[in-house]
């Protein structure tokens, strides 16, 4: 399942679907705070895939020395502007700031990343709202490679708010109608569980966690997780091992972290119709 192709058709059809719109000013803000490397890339390609799509890219950045009470100001300029459609507070925020404080600031028509408490009592009530963006570009993934959902069992390998929780929420939708487990590191035999899925979706954060023997013949895995190793970054999965017996499988990377961005794009456009600027 190539997240990148998959990628670039949504941005696609994004920008074209703002064309046909007139052109409207969707604008995106990301909130940058400090020099962390990784955190300046994600950044970057985000604010590169919002102006391919045909949205405006704000940018705020802030020293790694700034105080709680300057984020928390630059934020509510934001949220306070009416021409912002959608906020990005690039996490991890550094040492000594309080990321719940200012992601709490956010409204939950802009929180484009899906990431504060009102934002995920709307999933869980099934009101509309803003879905964080891994989850829903495995969703998007899915969908697009022909993954039956309806009736099978998932397993979702990883607790967390950002991925695990929604994750299950989603594959458990009216409409999706697939059976979801949520399973984690102390899981008694978490393999066993694994073998009985139809899809997998791996968000532990443990390098290689995945080998084939957890994965039935056929079924779909999907690899979120993320470790950063002497040789490059890894997934949860162990690829090599996992091809051979999956039905369909994420690449780490190129799966569903291109996938992540894709789907900060969606809720950017669903962030403007949310307040009436579309």
């Amino acid at each position: 399942m190539d997240g990148k192709k998959l990628r670039d058709e949504i941005v696609a059809g994004l920008r074209a679907e703002i064309d046909a719109l007139g052109n409207p000013q969707i604008t995106l803000a990301t909130v940058l705070v400090g020099t962390d490397k990784p955190s300046q890339i994600y950044v970057r390609n985000k604010r590169r895939k919002a102006e391919e799509s045909g949205m405006v890219s704000r940018h705020v950045e802030l020293g790694a020395d700034s105080t709680q009470q300057e984020v928390e100001a630059a934020v509510r300029e934001l949220v306070d502007d009416p021409a912002v459609n959608g906020i990005l507070v690039q996490l991890p925020l550094p040492d000594g700031l309080d990321s719940e404080r200012v992601l709490d600031l956010i409204p939950p028509d802009k929180d484009v990343d899906g990431l504060t408490e009102r934002s995920m009592g709307r999933l869980v009530r099934g009101r509309p709202g803003l879905v964080p963006c891994t989850p829903l570009g495995v969703m998007r993934l899915l969908a697009r490679y022909g993954v039956p959902t309806s009736g099978k069992r998932a397993v979702v390998i990883g607790r967390s708010t950002l991925v695990g929780l929604p994750q299950v929420l989603l594959l458990g939708r009216k409409g999706v109608d697939a059976t979801p487990t949520l399973a984690h590191s102390r899981t008694s035999d978490l393999a066993a569980q694994c073998r009985e899925a139809d899809i997998i979706v791996a968000a532990a954060g443990m390098a290689g966690l995945v080998t084939s023997d957890f994965v039935k013949p056929g079924a779909a895995v999907l690899d979120v997780g993320i470790s950063r190793t002497e040789g490059g970054i890894v997934g949860d999965v162990d690829f090599d091992s996992v091809e051979k017996v999956a039905g369909a499988l994420t690449p780490m990377p190129g799966g569903t972290g291109p996938m992540t961005i894709a789907c900060l794009m969606e809720n950017t456009l669903s962030a403007a119709r949310l307040q009436g600027a579309v």
